[in-house]
């Protein structure tokens, strides 16, 4: 509910600036559809019934767009509230798509591949009125990923009888996966904080950076960061944080956790590649998000900074990789104190952006390299950049407020 509340505190704002009538603030806000469906799987000698959800929020700008997670405390509130975030983000970065939002509530863990398969295909079956290239067009998330997407491809087109490979996105690249989609989240934040950067007058070599979370994500957004010249100082994961105030190699980091799969704990990521304990330290999350850095970067968890430890941010920056890791409480204080929040529905987009490309691809029966799908992606993300840096100064208001407030034009125009 907490991410519910601050969507329509941020929308109540922005459409008040615009001076817009409470008629269409409630419209803006509304969900156009919820879909709940109950999923039977037989496993062994039992039925296990799984709850599963799609939400499409408003399509004003063209088919519904978004992610698909199984997790087992995916919810029907959880989706309404990412359904929404999507909708303005598609809108904010002028992409010819709604918001929508969905899932299972599972644990994929927990099955085995061919559980999996047939549960992933029997909700396709239960919601396959709804989706489609031109409805509906689900992608990853949490719990997701390219195996799930063509599993869904596949259903759908057995049901539809004919080749649909835009009707999901994230796709291997032999399902028509587009090249350079695992890394597009993670570089469109590197292309939004080196324009915001740059706006500000500072110099990236002389800016510390902590990360938290390392998945997808955040990997590929420290390894885009250490290209541009941003010394990476502090990173976490599920298994803790470790800090060096002479920086972290990003690019170590990642072939120990991805290809040697070890632990970020059980390793020495800095930049010596090996260093005494004393040098490198393990930290708590908490310390991290308290640590004395000049850049703070929430990319895992949402609900990270609240009232109670946004007195005790340290950063002047903090870029917006995860969705809703900031409360409005702990928002209204950053923007109190003069940080620099750039919003999620700004600095997280990229995934989305690229998955427009993918789409656009299986439309139109092309496949592009990966250097223009990334030269693409980098033009769109500081164009939206951009604008909304332009609406901060005009309006003398935060970057959220300016970037809800291009999104919110581009609907209610």
């Amino acid at each position: 509910m907490k991410g519910k509340i601050s969507t329509n505190v941020y929308i109540e704002k922005a459409t008040h600036r615009l001076k817009l009538s409470n008629d269409l603030v409630d419209a803006l806000m509304a969900t156009d559809r919820t879909v709940t469906v109950t999923i039977p799987l037989r496993q062994k000698e039992k039925t296990t019934l799984f709850l599963g959800y799609r939400v499409q929020h408003n399509n004003y700008l063209g088919p519904y767009k978004g992610g698909l997670r199984f997790h087992p405390e995916v919810n029907l509130e959880e989706a309404e509230v990412l359904a929404s975030l999507m909708t303005w983000k598609c809108a904010l970065l002028g992409l010819p798509f709604g918001g929508a939002k969905g899932g299972l509530a599972v644990d994929p863990l927990s099955l085995s591949a061919p559980e999996l398969e047939a549960l992933t295909r029997a909700f396709v079956r239960a919601i396959a009125d709804i989706i489609g290239p031109d409805k509906d067009v689900p992608a990853p998330d949490v719990g997701t990923g390219a195996r799930e997407m063509g599993w869904i491809k596949d259903e759908f087109e057995r049901i539809s009888g004919e080749s649909s490979p835009a009707v999901v996105t994230g796709k291997a690249l032999e399902d028509g996966g587009s090249r350079g989609r695992n890394k597009a989240t993670g570089e469109g934040g590197v292309a939004v904080l080196a324009n915001i950067v740059n706006r500000l007058g500072l110099e990236r070599e002389n800016l510390t950076v902590a990360v938290q979370g390392f998945g997808n994500v955040g990997s590929f957004l420290s390894l885009g960061l250490e290209r541009e010249g941003f010394k990476i100082v502090a990173i976490s994961d599920v298994s803790g944080a470790v800090v060096h105030s002479g920086g972290l190699s990003a690019r170590q980091t990642y072939k120990n956790m991805y290809e040697a799969k070890k632990e970020l704990v059980a390793m020495c990521p800095c930049k010596k590649g090996d260093c005494s304990p004393r040098e490198c330290k393990k930290l708590s999350n908490k310390e991290l998000l308290e640590g004395d850095v000049d850049i703070l970067i929430p990319a895992a968890l949402g609900g990270q900074i609240t009232k109670e430890n946004a007195p005790k941010i340290k950063a002047k920056i903090v870029l917006e990789m995860a969705n809703n890791p900031i409360t409005p409480e702990g928002d209204a204080i950053l923007e109190k104190r003069g940080v620099v929040v750039v919003p999620d529905i700004l600095a997280n987009a990229g995934g989305v952006t690229v998955s427009y490309f993918e789409w656009l691809q299986n439309k139109k029966e092309e496949v592009w390299g990966e250097k223009k799908v990334l030269d693409m992606l980098c033009e769109k993300m500081n164009k939206a950049t951009d604008k909304v840096w332009q609406v901060h100064k005009d309006m003398k208001c935060s970057l959220r407020e300016a970037a809800y407030v291009v999104a919110v034009k581009a609907i209610a125009k």
